[in-house]
């Protein structure tokens, strides 16, 4: 255990340092999810969303969050991993005694931490200046986001797979960001969406993790609802480091 952490702080280290040389990826990371969060803020008032913090306080902080999960997450570490892959790191890596899991996990750490810190401090911000009320059910949403977390950073891995280069790598997620973003009711409340259309987005990978960040702040809760949120989520996680563990690249394509 020890040895497996102290590998994978030195992985971690590495490419935040890598990150700040990266401007564009640094960019992607700190800066967009904040930017988006105070442009698509309107959005939500447009679809009769009230101005009062303790109405739209809820469907604020899942629409933050579901941001930050994305575009910290899921946009950005395709690329990292579609680098190291090319430059035949993770090859080289798996040949000495790290395992498979510290590798990818300490490639994706500085990234999660910026991520959960950007969480933090966007449920602080939003609070104090929208006038959001504390949380009912924090530990609904602790759940989502640690779910999220996991769950974008496995997605993400997998994604990478689809890319021959890091610069192909911010083609290939746009399909999947796309669907993430507009399809998990963070924008668009899915009620308004027809029929059909409604129960096939409330069983996409981002909407259930919206949901129980939104549960946990508004604490409108219930035990059936949350244990089917928390289990689709948990098998879209499942699903997706199961995935990762059967079809992950870790050589260049050819």
């Amino acid at each position: 255990m020890s040895s497996s952490t102290a590998h994978l702080a030195a992985l971690g280290r590495a490419e935040l340092t890598l990150l700040f040389r990266n401007r564009t990826n640094l960019f992607t990371v700190v800066f967009m999810p904040g930017m988006l969060t105070l442009a698509f803020q309107p959005a939500l008032k447009s679809f009769g969303q009230s101005a009062a913090g303790d109405a739209m306080g809820p469907s604020l902080m899942a629409m933050s969050f579901g941001i930050v999960l994305v575009m910290a997450l899921y946009s950005a570490l395709p690329g990292v991993y579609a680098a190291r892959r090319e430059e035949l790191f993770l090859k080289r890596m798996r040949t000495g005694e790290v395992s498979d899991l510290v590798i990818l996990a300490g490639s994706a750490l500085p990234m999660v931490l910026m991520a959960l810190a950007q969480c933090v401090a966007l449920a602080v911000g939003i609070s104090v200046v929208a006038d959001v009320p504390v949380p009912e059910a924090p530990h609904l949403a602790v759940l989502g986001v640690l779910l999220g977390v996991v769950m974008m950073a496995a997605l993400a891995a997998l994604t990478s797979t689809l890319a021959r280069t890091a610069e192909s790598a911010q083609v290939v997620v746009l399909p999947g960001m796309i669907v993430l973003l507009a399809g998990s009711g963070l924008f668009l409340p899915l009620d308004a969406l027809p029929g059909a259309l409604e129960e096939i987005c409330r069983f996409l990978p981002l909407t259930p993790v919206a949901d129980l960040i939104r549960a946990g702040w508004s604490g409108e809760a219930t035990g059936t609802g949350t244990a089917r949120q928390a289990l689709t989520a948990l098998a879209w996680t499942g699903a997706g480091l199961l995935a990762l563990r059967r079809w992950f690249r870790w050589e260049p394509r050819v």
